[in-house]
């Protein structure tokens, strides 16, 4: 099967490549008011993470797909095929610790990393707090494999935030609704289980950490312990609530962005 069909690739622009992936339960469709702001600069790609979207389906396979090492191979496979030069890589939500896989993995293709929203452990532990106890992400479990489609409906509208905004936590739970379930049920558990801490000291590319002032799944002091450990990091907290920034609050989120493109 083509890499590209397998995730859906779109390819617009020139420049330097600028790959954008979204996070659970979402597709490429979540970028749509931040990506087209650079394709006038950057070779802008999209893809959806298979299992998402207009992905490949039939290509998840959940012992690859046991960690999210198998995401962030694909996004090394999609850089191969599409990008002339060193990327610079857009992750949203889990999609941040997809990107900082794949920049371990294959270096030489990606020269930065902005990462939108980012948590590297769910799970307090110790001194870390991630937002969560493990009871906390049992329980969300136990109620995502028990009933899918309503956890969808009571969840989304939460993590997209944006009180004022009522019609982008609607479009979450669709996006949500849209997700097959066996697939996002296997998905959230890789998700909310991973613990990527001992990676990030590892990440030698200059790295945007974009968070928001109230994140329900990734709190601020998540963001300022990344900067802390990650050695090429900026951290920029937007006044925003909830997780999706770049649907929210996309004008911030560009300036961010930009002013750190700008520096690198």
């Amino acid at each position: 099967m083509s890499v590209l069909k397998r995730n859906n690739v779109m390819v617009q622009g020139t420049g330097q490549p600028m790959v954008f992936v979204h996070g659970f339960g979402c597709d490429q469709h979540m970028w749509r008011l931040l990506a087209p702001h650079f394709a006038d600069r950057y070779q802008v790609i999209l893809l959806d993470l298979v299992g998402s979207g207009n992905s490949e389906l039939s290509a998840y396979d959940k012992e690859r797909y046991g960690t999210l090492q198998g995401h962030a191979d694909d996004v090394c496979e999609v850089l191969r095929e599409v990008a002339q030069e060193p990327a610079i890589f857009v992750g949203h939500s889990v999609s941040s610790m997809i990107g900082l896989l794949a920049n371990l993995r294959c270096p030489q293709m990606i020269a930065a990393q902005v990462m939108v929203g980012p948590s590297p452990c769910y799970i307090n532990d110790g001194d870390y707090f991630g937002g969560f106890e493990r009871g906390d992400i049992d329980s969300l479990l136990e109620s995502l494999e028990s009933n899918y489609l309503g956890w969808s409906s009571n969840m989304a509208p939460a993590i997209m935030g944006a009180p004022d905004q009522p019609e982008l936590g609607l479009e979450l739970t669709n996006s949500f609704c849209r997700t097959d379930p066996e697939i996002a049920k296997h998905f959230a558990r890789v998700t909310f289980l991973s613990d990527h801490r001992r990676d990030l000291p590892r990440l030698q590319a200059p790295t945007l950490i974009l968070q928001c002032s109230d994140d329900l799944i990734a709190p601020v002091a998540v963001g300022e312990y990344m900067h802390k450990v990650i050695p090429n990091s900026k951290l920029r907290v937007i006044d925003n609530v909830g997780h999706c920034p770049h649907l929210s609050a996309p004008s911030a989120s560009v300036e961010a962005i930009e002013e750190f493109l700008a520096g690198t």
